[in-house]
């Protein structure tokens, strides 16, 4: 006769949680207005400062003199450019529509029409700074991130200059945010679902119900789509990021099948949310086009394509305009004989090895006694964050990777569709301005990094206050580092000696 089992004197300890800790969002939310009032402020005053300047002669500066006047046309030609003096049109219109607000409030001027990237540059500042406060639950940390990007060159120059890429950057960032936000709330829904008892209704979980942040993020992303063609990159990355946002919280919430519960719960949706939408914003951006009579090709049928096709005439009219854009990008190759003497290849973008000189002055420039000033505007990167990429991207890695880090993991995802895309056709003509959407991606990554410093577990007082002391050191130093390239951020008069000063590297001449 056997014994009867002994009882267990040890109690069984689950591997995980059986219900996730429910945390969708920050909770301190006076606080985290009026980290955001203070910051949005400090953003306001720096991107509108002296923004009338530098021009050239009362005219723009550097690729300004294509989508200034191109904004001005679009303004006072009820929304459509069809001057062919302009050449050929090889951007769509969202952005230039939106530069032609700022044109219409104060003129033809450099105030004109660097006005709406400017305040795309506050919201920027604005969305990182949210963004970041939802994904580490830290009002301060979310402050430290707008701090560092009201200090980052790239983002305060794209911001005061009349280009497209702030209102890619703006766009990008606020479909980011948005799927930020998605995710939060499907995870809050997947929470109900499972205290109601759904969770195991089917093997793929429960319906989750509309989803407008996601269906956002589509408008948001198409609208980045119709202001540069790369904005496409975005759609498919953000795509990947929010398929995968779904399987994880099935997995966590113990569905019994994830996998296929994404598969057939949430890939419809997904793809109309962030494919059909996207496309249809596109076209509707081109609704003045389709409205016109003298729009650039906009009645080649019967002309250098035939009229009798299948779409309408209209749509094809438009595929052959985007197919002779297609056309102009796929030629402005190295190997074609396109130059630039500050043009750069996507490996040195990460350190900000080789920027963009848009202005200089150095003739006459009074102020300097008997030698002339300079006055200069270079797109370049704050050396104290940029020259810290390589690190900090690494870190970033190792955290998603093999800690399973969900926050490294969606900004290097953001990052990597503003770099990684440019990679397929190297022999294109290039510029560092490209790189303008990775700049808000490198600042939530070096934000994270000092979350992790200030927050680590297990610190006593003593860590605790070395760490606060570091965060407080590195920010002052991002901030007295963009002090001091100021002058050649914003075109202010400068002396020869310390012109050669803020040259820090060979590849910025």
């Amino acid at each position: 006769m056997t014994a009867p089992p002994a009882e267990r004197t040890v109690p069984v300890i689950s591997p995980a949680p059986l219900m996730p800790t429910p945390d969708f969002g920050p909770l301190d939310r006076m606080q985290g207005w009026i980290m955001t009032a203070v910051i949005t402020a400090l953003a306001a005053i720096t991107r509108f400062i002296n923004l009338r300047s530098p021009t050239d002669a009362g005219t723009p500066i550097f690729d300004e003199k294509h989508y200034a006047p191109q904004a001005f046309q679009i303004l006072g030609n009820h929304g459509v450019e069809d001057n062919p003096g302009y050449g050929l049109v090889v951007h769509p219109p969202v952005g230039k529509q939106l530069m032609a607000i700022g044109e219409a409030i104060f003129g033809y001027n450099g105030l004109g029409w660097r006005f709406s990237g400017a305040v795309c540059g506050v919201i920027i500042v604005l969305l990182v700074a949210r963004i970041v406060r939802r994904i580490t639950r830290s009002t301060l940390i979310g402050g430290i991130a707008g701090l560092l990007i009201i200090a980052d060159g790239v983002s305060f120059v794209t911001a005061r200059t009349a280009l497209l890429d702030v209102f890619l950057v703006t766009f990008v960032v606020a479909a980011f945010g948005a799927l930020i936000v998605d995710r939060d709330q499907m995870r809050e829904r997947m929470h109900v679902a499972l205290l109601e008892g759904r969770i195991g209704e089917t093997a793929f979980g429960p319906r989750l119900g509309v989803r407008w942040w996601r269906f956002g993020a589509g408008v948001l992303l198409g609208l980045a789509f119709a202001t540069k063609w790369s904005g496409l990159y975005f759609i498919l990355f953000f795509g990947l990021m929010t398929l995968a946002f779904d399987v994880a919280a099935r997995r966590q919430y113990r569905v019994p099948r994830p996998w296929v519960g994404t598969l057939r719960r949430d890939l419809g949706p997904t793809a109309y949310a962030m494919g059909l939408i996207p496309v249809l914003v596109y076209l509707a951006a081109y609704a003045p086009w389709f409205a016109s009579e003298t729009g650039v090709y906009r009645h080649e049928e019967g002309r250098t394509i035939g009229d009798d096709g299948l779409l309408p005439n209209a749509i094809r009219s438009l595929w052959h305009y985007m197919y002779s854009v297609f056309t102009f990008h796929s030629e402005l190759t190295n190997a074609a004989g396109n130059h630039h003497p500050w043009e750069s290849k996507p490996w040195t973008w990460p350190m900000s090895l080789r920027p963009v000189l848009y202005a200089i002055d150095q003739q006459d420039v009074g102020g300097c006694g008997a030698q002339s000033c300079v006055k200069a505007v270079m797109l370049v990167g704050t050396p104290a964050m940029w020259f810290l990429a390589v690190p900090v991207l690494g870190w970033a890695l190792w955290r998603a990777v093999v800690k399973r880090d969900w926050r490294y993991g969606v900004v290097l995802t953001g990052y990597f569709a503003g770099y990684l895309p440019w990679f397929a056709d190297i022999d294109r003509q290039m510029y560092f301005f490209y790189a303008a959407p990775m700049a808000p991606f490198l600042v939530m990554a070096i934000a994270l990094i000092l979350g992790d410093v200030l927050y680590a577990p297990r610190q006593n007082r003593e860590r605790r206050t070395l760490g606060l002391l570091a965060v407080c050191f590195y920010v002052a130093l991002v901030i007295t580092n963009f002090a001091w390239l100021f002058p050649i951020l914003t075109g202010l008069p400068i002396s020869q000696a310390t012109w050669n000063m803020q040259i820090w590297l060979p590849s910025w001449r």
